[in-house]
């Protein structure tokens, strides 16, 4: 495997990074100063420039996080550091005439897990076929993703919102330095997964992400994740609580905590609200601010969100993933009733006559699937092809393998087919049943459809739009197909419901 080093010169400084498999590498590249020591729980500020040559061979740190979600490899951790906000760079390493364009991805995990060196979102099938591929670092959990600003004082401020902030620190990087890669900054998608889906939507209502991105693509967001100021206050005092502080004394208490603490005493939160209110998260952005002035599906359905193309969408069985990993979801008749406790009798009847066999087990794992996801799909579409070009899918494909294990088209399967994961040695694994093909034809048509939303905002001429009348939904599966209102009943159902934690 020939290996060769590669240098560019951004405005920071000289980076230095490797050439192999046809593509360029640069890895944990800055974008933004360290938030550490003062500097935490603060908006982030632009790298500082250096001298001399910055070698960006190897993954950098991961944001604090339990340490059994950092796995790279066999037995094979990312380090965690606060000093996380870097982000990789792929390019082919022969440019075709003329900037290419740009995919800015943004990894999910609940916003409390997750990092851009997962080995599947490596990004290089993308950028070979003729773009610039870039996976973000944002800081996660009680440091980033939980707005604690309710609990700011002159001594230790306290900014919100961090997360987005660090996202569009990343997205103003890329308007100046891409060009040197090849990229073009006017061409910018940005696209993400689960958490990392809900992040690229609700910057389309963020007024300082204006002109930083051209089109989205929203894969599985998530709902139950926006909160008003009043709600983020109580979770804030919650969280100071189980650090051993008052509320008056949170900042100082915040300011003195370990990393690893406040993971922890997040976990603990977290923990407590999934059995008081299964659904009710702590962690996601706070409207009703100067940084995020609107609910995002608010903003998206009143116009005053930023009017470019979306794709969004959702996989056909998305529950069945957290009945074996990662139980934050209402996928039992228990935690469902709990969900549903505080609906009226008619409200509840019609969610749950929606479901065929409630409250047989899998009638439980497909509610619980859409009040996660499907409804955040059809709220977003619904709210957003008002005003901007929108494009709709459903991801049903699974092999067989996973089939027999009883996931089926899962969360984060469509990740698969993007990142061409079913060309790789796993890939050989999870069709050993004869489905290589079907597999592959499914990631080319994904892919294909990707990669020309990236470029001119249209997944397709025979993709057709979605709108109020038509719903129209592309199905990915091994036979690709339009259909018009796929689950309306689903749909219809879950109009209207909402969480008290607003």
């Amino acid at each position: 495997m020939h290996e060769h080093t590669v240098r560019a010169t951004i405005s920071t400084g000289t980076i230095e990074g490797f050439t192999r498999d046809g593509v360029h590498r640069w890895r944990a590249v800055p974008y933004a100063q360290p938030p550490v020591g003062r500097r935490r729980f603060r908006a982030p500020l632009p790298a500082q420039p250096w001298r001399g040559v910055r070698h960006c061979h190897s993954i950098g740190y991961c944001a604090p996080q339990q340490r059994r979600y950092t796995l790279v490899g066999v037995n094979k951790y990312q380090p965690m550091s606060e000093d996380c906000l870097t982000l990789n760079v792929v390019a082919p390493q022969s440019r075709p005439d003329g900037p290419m364009p740009v995919m800015f991805f943004v990894h999910g995990g609940g916003y409390l897990l997750g990092s851009s060196a997962t080995p599947l979102y490596d990004g290089a099938a993308m950028a070979r076929r003729g773009c610039v591929y870039i996976s973000v670092n944002y800081r996660l959990g009680a440091l980033g993703c939980m707005d604690l600003s309710s609990l700011s004082t002159p001594e230790n401020p306290i900014d919100g919102n961090l997360y987005l902030r660090d996202l569009v620190m990343a997205l103003r990087w890329v308007r100046d330095n891409v060009e040197v890669f090849g990229g073009d900054p006017d061409n910018v998608t940005i696209f993400g997964e689960s958490a990392g889906a809900h992040a690229v939507a609700t910057l389309l209502a963020v007024p300082q992400a204006k002109g930083l991105f051209a089109r989205v693509i929203s894969q599985s967001p998530v709902s139950g994740m926006v909160r008003s100021p009043e709600a983020a206050a109580t979770f804030a005092d919650q969280f100071a609580g189980l650090l051993g502080a008052r509320p008056q004394d949170g900042a100082a208490a915040l300011m003195a905590a370990r990393p690893r603490e406040l993971v922890t005493a997040l976990e603990r939160l977290l923990t407590r609200g999934t059995d008081d209110l299964p659904g009710a998260f702590a962690v996601g952005p706070a409207f009703g601010t100067d940084y995020l002035p609107r609910d995002p599906v608010e903003a998206m359905r009143e116009g005053t969100a930023h009017r470019v193309p979306l794709i969004v969408g959702n996989n056909a069985e998305e529950g069945k993933l957290f009945t074996r990993f990662l139980q934050l979801l209402p996928t039992s008749e228990a935690t469902i009733e709990l969900l549903l406790a505080n609906s009226d009798a008619e409200r509840r009847e019609r969610i749950t006559s929606a479901y065929p066999g409630y409250p047989s087990p899998s009638a439980c794992v497909r509610l619980g699937g859409d009040f996660a996801f499907g409804t955040a799909t059809w709220e977003v579409a619904e709210a957003h092809s008002r005003h901007a070009p929108t494009y709709v899918y459903r991801y049903d494909y699974a092999p067989r393998t996973l089939q027999w294990s009883g996931l089926g088209a899962t969360h984060a399967m469509e990740l698969l087919a993007v990142f061409d994961t079913y060309r790789t040695r796993l890939g050989s694994l999870l069709t050993a049943a004869a489905d290589q093909r079907s597999a592959r034809r499914v990631s080319r048509d994904v892919q294909r459809r990707w990669r020309a939303f990236g470029r001119t905002g249209v997944p397709g001429e025979d993709w057709p739009l979605y709108t109020a009348d038509q719903r129209a939904v592309r199905v990915f599966d091994r036979k690709p197909r339009i259909e018009f209102d796929p689950d309306v009943d689903r749909r219809q159902a879950w109009e209207g419901f909402s969480l008290a934690a607003r």
